[in-house]
């Protein structure tokens, strides 16, 4: 991995805020950046915070300062239609984060002591937070859990929340009779029920499934991307040792694929 540079990172800042602008400028900027709203951008933004966590995830380390600079990018297109709205501006975006940051550190930038748990640091910031949400008139336990996350993150957030007022299961041990429980209702809803219920009992599995997540402490989005990885690596497997018998894999079949699969499951256990 390079060196990194000795930039200065106020001025590069400053450089990219003039940047956006101009191209924003409704005579002599980009006709696509000028047509944008703050609708429009959003898809990209969640995309490139995706892709950056694409990048941690690969160790991608040399991609990442480009992922991470993309992602910066929609902060400043944001503030940047803000400001021209009269709305706000990056510098109180910086603030806001400042702001929030100091309050939420105590021990760090306050009287309190730093010598305690990370659980209790838990506690205590939990705790910071429900002051926060009351001061914006969150007074529902789930209020201001953002509708836009991916919804297996929004489920342990709402789960999380919840448990923090005692609905919770005790352990894993009863999430997975709940499993089972939704598991035999999905069956009905297959075999008996129209698509709207088979739906909602797919959904409620899901969501009993993210709940076991967070009793096992496992993150559920990078288990499904791990997930998915693996099943990237292992098809890709199956095309390459077909592509070597000169073939395709519309011209095989399952039971050859699954052999093919087989092997390369064996083959990445012997390479651990």
């Amino acid at each position: 991995m390079t060196e990194p540079t000795r930039r200065d990172p106020r001025a590069e800042i400053a450089r990219l805020i003039d940047i956006m602008a101009q191209l924003r400028d409704p005579r002599t900027g980009c006709p696509w950046d000028i047509e944008q709203d703050f609708a429009s951008i959003a898809p990209y933004t969640i995309e490139e915070a995706h892709e950056v966590a694409d990048a941690i995830e690969r160790q991608a380390w040399g991609e990442l300062p480009g992922e991470l600079g993309d992602l910066l990018l929609q902060v400043v297109f944001h503030a940047q239609m803000a400001s021209e709205s009269g709305l706000f501006d990056f510098a109180d975006c910086a603030a806001a984060i400042s702001d929030k940051l100091v309050f939420r550190h105590p021990h760090v930038f306050g009287t309190e002591n730093r010598d305690k748990s990370a659980e209790q640091q838990v506690k205590d910031w939990e705790a910071i937070k429900a002051v926060e949400r009351a001061g914006k008139a969150e007074r529902g336990t789930l209020d201001g859990v953002a509708m836009g996350l991916p919804a297996l993150t929004r489920a342990i957030k709402l789960q999380n929340r919840a448990a923090r007022v005692g609905f919770d299961w005790p352990g894993a041990t009863e999430v997975l009779d709940k499993i089972a429980e939704e598991t035999a209702e999905l069956v009905e809803a297959r075999d008996s029920l129209g698509p709207e219920a088979l739906e909602e009992e797919f959904g409620d599995l899901l969501f009993v499934m993210a709940n076991l997540a967070r009793h096992l402490k496992v993150d559920p989005e990078q288990a499904l991307r791990r997930a998915n990885a693996k099943f990237t690596r292992r098809f890709q497997a199956i095309e390459a040792a077909l592509a070597e018998r000169g073939r395709r894999p519309e011209d095989s079949d399952l039971a050859e694929m699954d052999r093919l699969w087989d092997q390369a499951k064996a083959a990445e256990k012997a390479a651990e």
